[in-house]
């Protein structure tokens, strides 16, 4: 009787433990789950603002050509063997500076000549002048005397622009680029010898469209829009400003744009004739209306937003994009600075339902956003 006893308050002890862990092991899986499910409530509360309204930079971005101020080829004027040359390539020379020779001595030669001949006209040409005053020959004869001398003193000159052709010296300073003939060479006149740039200054040239030319042109642009900067070939920033100083006259009916020119002083020689790269020019929008890219979502193609109406209510509401800056849309038709729009919480968001939210003033919604306006 004892025995049974004892087995039966063993099992109840048994049961008991059982049914305590199984409580244990419940109950703080039920506290987490609240935990979650207080969490996940939270997490789905709605963040609302309303769009900012302000004047705002935008940039554009256009491909561009980078040109010398100067950029000419250096080509012999007069047939003969190069004689001699000065410079090397790549080299820096000065305005003045001697480049190459053409060897001389058959231009030295017609010099001499044409000299002789002009001097034996000038003394035919005072004989009869004597003459004349005299009056032995007529005044006819004196003014054909004076012709002829006049024809061989334009035929020393000619004979010695033809030698000074031989001596090829640098136009301006710059930098000079790849030889095209050695010492030694015959060179023909109109061959080519060298290039020379004058890399000072660089004049970039890119294609703007024709609207944005006209947006452009229509307003009156003060000395800050009409800086622009360059973006290199290898995506760094030229630390020169540039100014848009001209407008081609005429648009290219192909491409429906027009070249800009703008110039960029190159202090360091940095920049090449013939380089590339893409210019970052300023437009001004105007009370323009901007929201977080992040309020927003697409549906086939289009962008919305959620509006909350005075009810409270959501809305589903398309919207017409105009800009894109980093981070920010500028709305040309859909909002107004008088909206409220989900800005955190999309996912949750759902048209024709009564949200939960919390309203951040824009100016505090916006504070983390990367903001370029005006």
């Amino acid at each position: 009787m004892l025995a049974a006893t004892m087995e039966l308050l063993n099992i109840i002890t048994w049961k008991s433990l059982l049914y305590t862990g199984l409580l244990a092991s419940i109950l703080p899986s039920g506290c987490q789950q609240h935990k979650e499910e207080a969490h996940e409530a939270e997490k789905s509360k709605l963040i609302v603002t309303r769009p900012l309204k302000k004047d705002t930079a935008v940039t554009r971005d256009y491909v561009c050509q980078i040109r010398s101020r100067s950029n000419i080829e250096v080509r012999a004027l007069e047939r003969g063997y190069l004689q001699s040359t000065f410079v090397k390539e790549g080299q820096l020379v000065k305005a003045g500076d001697p480049m190459f020779k053409i060897q001389p001595l058959v231009y030295q030669d017609e010099l001499k000549r044409a000299e002789a001949e002009s001097q034996v006209v000038k003394v035919e040409y005072e004989n009869t002048k004597r003459l004349v005053d005299s009056k032995v020959v007529s005044e006819t004869e004196l003014a054909i005397s004076k012709a002829k001398l006049d024809k061989t003193l334009a035929e020393v000159n000619l004979a010695q622009t033809h030698l000074g052709f031989t001596d090829i010296k640098a136009p301006f300073p710059g930098l000079l680029d790849r030889l095209h003939v050695r010492q030694g060479s015959l060179v023909d006149e109109g061959d080519l010898l060298t290039t020379l740039s004058d890399n000072s200054e660089m004049w970039v040239y890119f294609n703007v469209p024709e609207a944005e030319y006209l947006d452009y042109a229509s307003q009156e642009q003060p000395d800050e829009r009409k800086a622009v900067s360059l973006v290199m070939a290898n995506g760094e920033t030229f630390k020169e400003k540039g100014r848009v100083n001209v407008i081609e006259a005429e648009f290219n009916n192909a491409t429906g744009t027009i070249p800009f020119r703008a110039d960029f002083p190159n202090p360091e020689g940095l920049l090449r004739h013939g380089g590339t790269g893409n210019i970052q020019m300023q437009k001004l929008v105007k009370g323009a209306v901007l929201i977080p890219q992040k309020a927003t979502f697409e549906v086939l193609d289009h962008h919305y937003v959620f509006i909350v109406g005075k009810d409270g209510v959501l809305t589903q509401q398309r919207i017409h994009i105009s800009e894109e800056i980093e981070d920010l849309f500028i709305v040309s038709k859909g909002l107004t600075e008088n909206d409220q729009i989900v800005i955190e919480g999309l996912r949750q968001a759902k048209s024709g339902e009564k949200a939960e939210y919390e309203f951040e003033e824009p100016e505090e919604a916006f504070k983390h956003l990367k903001l370029r306006a005006e």
